[in-house]
């Protein structure tokens, strides 16, 4: 039988217990990107870690629901997630964009609202701020994403660029979201703990699990934490990177980038029984 990591935190270990105490209530919610996928350079090129199909799909059944929650559309990561006609997770969710798109497994539709109006401004304006830096630009229809990985110094690249961008995205009133050399332009309003903590209302969830890498994951952290303090027992956890300590240092559980988080879900899938 396989074996969990002991949380750093009493909140943390509380949030494990209630899980398995309780699976049929639990939420699981999950980034894509570095932490069920391992990063790339290349994002239209990131799949999901060999291995993590099966270990959700041996866990979905036991829990009350699996949310994805990523930044990318959730048609892409459904696509590299492989995620569609899956046994075991008929009812997964993919939470594209934030929360702004959902993808049902149940349906296969993508449900969301019209897109914001400030994407395409910046989308025009983004070339002549970038001609030379080296910079790749992800097209995310909903947002637009500026890649400094590629680039002959990729922090430098990522911190030069990082005020003409905000101000860039402030004059069409988006916000900028910075990631692992990333700098994403997109609405404002919906981030990964608003949806997060939305679809744990929606499913009356009794406890939550988040595993995140990124910048980006740091207000589903908070959300889990505020659920905390209304009572609903949560569970961070880390997908350990070096590029980003913030989530380390918040984090109950800390694994080792994708591999460990397939493997946690592997041992709460044994574990359940």
């Amino acid at each position: 039988m396989s074996s969990l990591p002991t949380p750093a935190t009493r909140a943390g270990q509380d949030g494990l217990d209630a899980l398995l105490a309780r699976p049929g209530e639990a939420l699981i919610g999950l980034d894509f990107d570095g932490t069920l996928a391992p990063i790339v350079a290349d994002p239209e090129l990131a799949r999901a870690h060999p291995r993590a199909l099966s270990a959700l799909a041996a866990l979905a059944p036991k829990v009350a629901a699996v949310a994805v929650v990523t930044g990318r559309p959730a048609e892409v990561a459904v696509r590299n997630g492989g995620f569609a006609d899956v046994p075991g997770l008929e009812h997964l969710v993919v939470l594209g964009h934030y929360g702004a798109e959902r993808w049902d497994a149940r349906s296969g539709k993508v449900t969301a609202p019209e897109p914001h109006p400030g994407v395409a401004a910046v989308r025009a304006e983004l070339p002549g701020l970038l001609d030379g830096s080296g910079t790749w630009v992800e097209e995310k229809g909903r947002a637009v994403a500026v890649h400094t990985r590629r680039a002959a110094d990729p922090q430098a690249a990522f911190d030069a660029l990082r005020e003409p961008l905000t101000d860039l995205a402030a004059r069409h009133g988006l916000i900028v979201e910075p990631g692992r050399m990333v700098l994403e332009l997109r609405p404002p309003g919906m981030d990964k703990g608003v949806a997060l903590s939305g679809f744990a209302r929606e499913i009356d969830a009794g406890s939550v699990l988040y595993a995140g890498d990124d910048l980006g994951d740091l207000p589903a952290y908070s959300a889990v934490d505020t659920l905390r303090t209304t009572g609903t027992p949560g569970l961070l956890v880390c997908s350990g990177s070096d590029e980003v300590t913030e989530l380390r240092q918040r984090a109950d559980v800390v694994v080792e980038g994708p591999e460990g988080v397939v493997e946690l879900l592997a041992a709460l899938a044994d574990l359940i029984g």
